[in-house]
């Protein structure tokens, strides 16, 4: 037997299982949604066409059966029930650009009779990356950039407030309670401003909701980073748990928002990292200094 062909049969086993693992994604996916609508119908055509690549790389392997990836399947289905369709559909947006790549790197090993479907194969899968781009969009997608907007001022602002107590409270449980209180108050601000940005910038969406999500989104964010000053005597351990924390919900935010929006992921993270880190950083020598100049004056 040819070299070729054995490449082949390997190439094809595991694009079988890889078609076959996404047929299944689809069709399970199919279920969870409105049945009738044409969401519904994209899916099970999605589907359907899985289902006929798994045919066209099976017959080069005959008498074996496909590998389901579990685990792909049911993180899909996780992030469905979790972060929404469109995000599920948006990550596997992603896939489908890498399929593309990988089957272009594959024309070589193709039979010159076989040639004719594997290019249907390949023009399908770009169709895919257009199917998935459904005009389907939850309140939380419409508004993604106002809860990323209370989110990122919220991390930094109350991180900084934080690191700025330093040295100036004697006890974390003040240290936090600044920080609930300053958000509470700049949560009402972002909301407002929130609302003005809304109802002046053309945007297609609620003005009130989009005060609602940045306002929320900012106080439930400055509670989750003062929590750890409740928790602890330390001042130093409060605070980089604190931090700790940011930075979790940070990699979160921007991994949900660079799926949503079709972005990278280490510039968007690297760069609000910075700006936490660097607000952190000023605002803690600046209530040093404050300290410094001012050292009869002490919170306890």
């Amino acid at each position: 037997m040819p070299p070729g062909d054995e490449e082949l049969k390997e190439v094809a086993r595991t694009r079988m299982s890889d078609e076959w693992s996404d047929y299944t994604l689809y069709e399970r996916l199919s279920k969870t949604v409105k049945q009738g609508g044409p969401f519904a119908d994209v899916l099970r055509t999605l589907s359907a066409t899985e289902r006929r690549h798994y045919e066209f790389w099976r017959k080069y392997v005959p008498g074996e059966e496909p590998r389901l990836a579990k685990l792909k399947l049911y993180w899909v289905l996780f992030l469905r029930r979790f972060l929404g369709l469109t995000f599920a559909t948006r990550y596997l947006d992603r896939h489908e650009e890498n399929v593309v790549q990988t089957y272009k790197g594959l024309a070589h090993l193709i039979p010159e009779g076989d040639r004719a479907a594997f290019d249907e194969v390949v023009a399908d899968e770009k169709d895919h990356e257009k199917s998935l781009e459904m005009k389907v969009e939850s309140s939380a997608v419409r508004y993604i950039s106002f809860i990323v907007l209370g989110l990122a001022d919220s991390l930094v602002e109350i991180s900084g407030i934080h690191a700025g107590s330093l040295g100036f409270y004697d006890k974390t449980e003040i240290a936090g309670l600044a920080g609930v209180i300053a958000g509470a108050a700049a949560s009402l601000a972002m909301a407002s401003a929130a609302y003005a940005q809304a109802k002046q910038g053309g945007f297609e969406g609620s003005a009130r909701l989009s005060a609602i999500y940045t306002g929320v989104s900012y106080f439930l964010t400055a509670i989750t980073l003062a929590t750890p000053y409740f928790l602890t005597k330390n001042m130093v351990v409060a605070l980089s748990s604190s931090l700790s924390l940011a930075v979790a919900i940070l990699a979160i935010t921007t991994w949900y928002s660079v799926v949503i929006q079709q972005k990278t992921f280490f510039r968007d993270f690297l760069e609000i990292l910075l700006i936490l880190f660097g607000a952190t950083i000023a605002l803690y020598l600046f209530g040093y200094v404050i300290h410094g100049v001012f050292p009869g004056i002490q919170v306890s």
